[in-house]
């Protein structure tokens, strides 16, 4: 052997050749060292204490010499090489261990499934932090969570496959046998009674001999099947769809009985609701079937997180959200609560919608149990359920404050995580995509906000997960509005109590409206940059033609005080159509604080950048899929806000509000949302004051 670890001991001739021996593992305890070690100590590592666990014999590292002579020898390997080798073994052997875990695995010293994402880290909560190493090794490589569930599908699906194609065979015989037992009783009853004895004759004396006192008439076979009868059929528990079968053809077989009406039949039985008590006679949410609630569940994403393309906007968040159910109780038991509220409250059934609502409490227990632990604060399904809870509210809006609230709550949660973890998966999505709902409630705050700071403008970005559009880098701007908002407030509040200085309240003002200035104009290049180049070309007028009962908007002329109807504008996708709305939004609640003697935003722009949102609303009303449509609430109030009470655009949006009401099954919209208001004395501004 020339080479390796034992490149030093001297050649064997061929009289010496040991027959079968055995050279031990390097890396086994340290062998005796000895230029002539015993013939019984060839290829046998030294034992301590005499235990046979000391030997050891690792796979490919044992070589054998055949055609040797039993009592050859030859020298053990140096101690030092020994070591050596072993030291490298054991470290190369960790490598490959390490390199098929998840790194947050490794880092926490658990058992890992080798599943993307892994048991463990769904059972912490982070299944989108679950990583691996990238391997050379194919086989060594993770399999996806979505590649799973498939492969468990299709053996599922084989499975029932397997199991139907064993049972129809013998239902298609009952029922035929049921069918003509039904006949023979039929003949039986009508024919001559000589030929019915003759007839129960031949059948109780056919079959090996039976008894005729224990075999009852009636489980056989028709006459006329009689001599090709093989088997007794099966007792009578094929009887209850006697009336059944009558009603359908003699040829049918059992498989065509199952029409899409007994669907429906058997779905309305599944989610029939007694009218008794909740504890007797009302259907839970636990007593529905799973696929039941499968459907309900898929029935809430379609209409809240629609598949649509990048030039509408983003919508996947809780579409990737309902996807990481089934690793969270928690978010299992949310989408379930809300998924079966909203499917009550579409179809306009009471008592399904009350079966969300039981489940309702528990989830919030759950919320508020995770809320206070250190390490599931910061979990993703914290924060996805907080935000299914906010969808939950904008159905049914259970309190008046009950938005208000939970995005209160969701902006909170988001600070507390902080921005480096919302730079991948469902996390981020959920940052980015509802981001104008966070900026909103810190809006309706009036206080400055964690998000006008430079590392929640990049960090949650720094992966490349998404990129900023159109509509982030207005949010950039938005984020500032908030800071000046609470010191317009602190300013006219001191005012009021006359604690300043003449000086002081030159400092303060001059301030301030160098913020609004600097802002405005900001806003403008933003337009400039990003709203007149748009690729796909700018906003158009049209006619508007009450389509579809969709409400005509008027406005008045504010000069001479006509009304009449302006056109409506229409926009190349939705993301520019909302992009849009929040422009004019913002820009309205900044313009309400700008008291400047020059440059200031005039009544009659703001009448303007209200009339802007209104003409958006039929376009982006009538086109987004789903519930997208809650993406405009917040400028929808806005807008609401902007109009005096009593003229044609107030009650404009009033029919526009029950009209999406009653259309979409969003409670948040028929009551106006005063809860999304951003004056002073706003629900959001009062809950967040001292």
């Amino acid at each position: 052997m020339a080479g390796g670890p034992w490149a030093h001991t001297p050649p064997i001739s061929s009289a010496e050749t040991p027959t079968n021996v055995t050279l031990a593992a390097p890396n086994a305890p340290r062998a005796r060292v000895g230029p002539h070690p015993k013939p019984a100590d060839l290829g046998r590592p030294a034992r301590k204490s005499g235990s046979p666990k000391s030997r050891r014999v690792v796979g490919s590292r044992a070589e054998t010499f055949p055609n040797s002579h039993p009592q050859a020898h030859r020298h053990a390997p140096m101690v030092g090489e020994t070591r050596r080798f072993a030291s490298d073994l054991r470290v190369r052997r960790a490598a490959n261990r390490q390199s098929r875990s998840c790194k947050v695995c490794r880092l926490r010293k658990v058992k890992c499934d080798r599943v993307k994402p892994c048991h463990a880290c769904c059972a912490h909560g982070y299944p989108s932090k679950c990583v691996y190493e990238d391997v050379p090794d194919e086989d060594a490589r993770p399999i996806s969570q979505a590649e799973e569930i498939r492969n468990l599908r299709a053996e599922i699906r084989e499975l029932r496959g397997r199991i139907d194609a064993s049972h129809d065979g013998s239902r298609s015989r009952n029922l035929q046998q049921l069918e003509q037992l039904e006949g023979l009783f039929d003949s039986i009853r009508s024919a001559p009674l000589d030929l019915v004895e003759e007839l129960v004759r031949e059948l109780r004396t056919a079959h090996g001999g039976l008894n005729k006192d224990l075999v009852p008439v009636g489980p056989w076979e028709g006459r006329e099947a009689y001599e090709s009868y093989e088997q007794p059929s099966r007792p009578s528990s094929t009887l209850p769809v006697r009336k059944r079968l009558l009603l359908n053809s003699a040829n049918e077989v059992f498989n065509t009985f199952e029409d899409d009406n007994d669907d429906d039949r058997e779905f309305e039985r599944e989610m029939s609701i007694g009218s008794g008590s909740d504890s007797s006679g009302g259907a839970s949410v636990t007593s529905m079937q799973r696929p039941v609630l499968d459907v309900f569940v898929e029935r809430f994403v379609d209409a809240f997180s629609p598949e649509v393309d990048m030039k509408s906007g983003r919508a996947g968040a809780l579409r990737a959200a309902a996807g990481i159910r089934m690793f969270s109780p928690l978010i299992s038991d949310a989408f379930e609560a809300v998924s079966v509220a909203f499917f009550g409250r579409s179809v306009q059934n009471k008592q399904i919608e009350a079966s969300g609502f039981r489940l309702y409490p528990r989830v919030l227990r759950g919320l508020q149990d995770a809320l206070v632990d250190p390490e599931k604060s910061k979990a993703e399904s914290t924060l996805v359920t907080v935000i299914l809870l906010l969808a939950f509210e904008s159905v049914e809006r259970t309190t008046d404050s009950g938005v208000s609230a939970h995005v209160r709550g969701a902006v909170r949660l988001i600070e507390h995580r902080g921005p480096e973890n919302h730079m991948y998966g469902v996390e981020h999505l959920m940052f980015t995509e509802l981001r104008p709902y966070w900026i909103g409630g810190a809006l309706a705050a009036r206080q400055p906000s964690f998000l006008a700071q430079e590392e929640w403008k990049t960090i949650p970005w720094a992966a490349g997960t998404t990129t900023k559009d159109i509509l982030h880098h207005l949010l950039d701007l938005a984020a500032h509005i908030p800071g000046l908002l609470a010191q317009s407030d602190s300013f006219k509040a001191a005012q009021a109590r006359s604690v300043l200085g003449a000086h002081e309240i030159a400092v303060k003002q001059t301030s301030l409206w160098n913020g609004i200035g600097e802002l405005t104009i900001k806003f403008y290049q933003w337009y400039e940059d990003w709203v007149k180049v748009y690729p796909d070309g700018p906003p158009q007028e049209v006619k508007q033609t009450g389509a579809d009962d969709f409400p005509i908007f008027q406005r008045r002329d504010l000069r001479t005080g006509a009304t009449y109807t302006p056109t409506r504008y229409t926009y190349p996708n939705l993301l520019l159509a909302q992009t849009m709305c929040l422009y004019y939004s913002f820009r309205l609640i900044l313009s309400s604080v700008d008291t400047r003697p020059q440059d200031r935003v005039t009544p009659l722009e703001q009448y303007e950048l209200g009339c802007g949102i209104a003409r958006t609303l039929e376009f982006y009303i009538t086109t987004a899929p789903g519930n997208m449509i809650n993406r405009l609430a917040f400028p929808t109030r806005v807008a609401w806000e902007a109009f005096p009470d009593g003229g044609p655009e107030r009650k404009f949006m009033v029919e526009l509000l029950h009209l999406v009401e009653r259309r979409h099954a969003l409670g948040l919209w028929g009551s106006a949302m005063p809860e999304l208001s951003t004056q002073q004395d706003s629900p959001m501004n009062s809950a967040a004051s001292p």
